[in-house]
């Protein structure tokens, strides 16, 4: 190899390195049901938190509640999804990489 695809290659490393590291510190809100309820996650798939709009809350129609918490899950994790995409696809070219996507 000679210098140049060295260098390349080493820019290219410290850009995923970098990459990497602004999807671990990221933090998305995914929300359903005009806001109803919301979840945050992080950009490593961890929910961090979760809030309940007290009148989705209804003892009655407990399935309406579940729909809207696997919807803002859903939500969240297409943003980071997108993000991931986003933030690695001017790295990667546009390949699949394990573990990134």
């Amino acid at each position: 190899m000679n210098q140049n695809m060295m260098r390349q290659i080493q820019k290219m490393q410290q850009e995923m390195a970098k990459a990497q590291e602004d999807i671990h510190n990221l933090s998305v809100e995914g929300a359903a049901g005009g806001g109803a309820v919301s979840i945050t996650m992080t950009g490593e798939f961890r929910i961090t938190k979760v809030t309940i709009a007290k009148d989705a809350v209804d003892p009655d129609d407990v399935e309406t509640l579940e729909d809207l918490i696997v919807a803002a899950s859903n939500d969240a994790r297409g943003k980071i999804d997108a993000y991931i995409a986003q933030r690695m696809g001017p790295i990667t070219g546009g390949m699949k990489i394990p573990g990134l996507s």
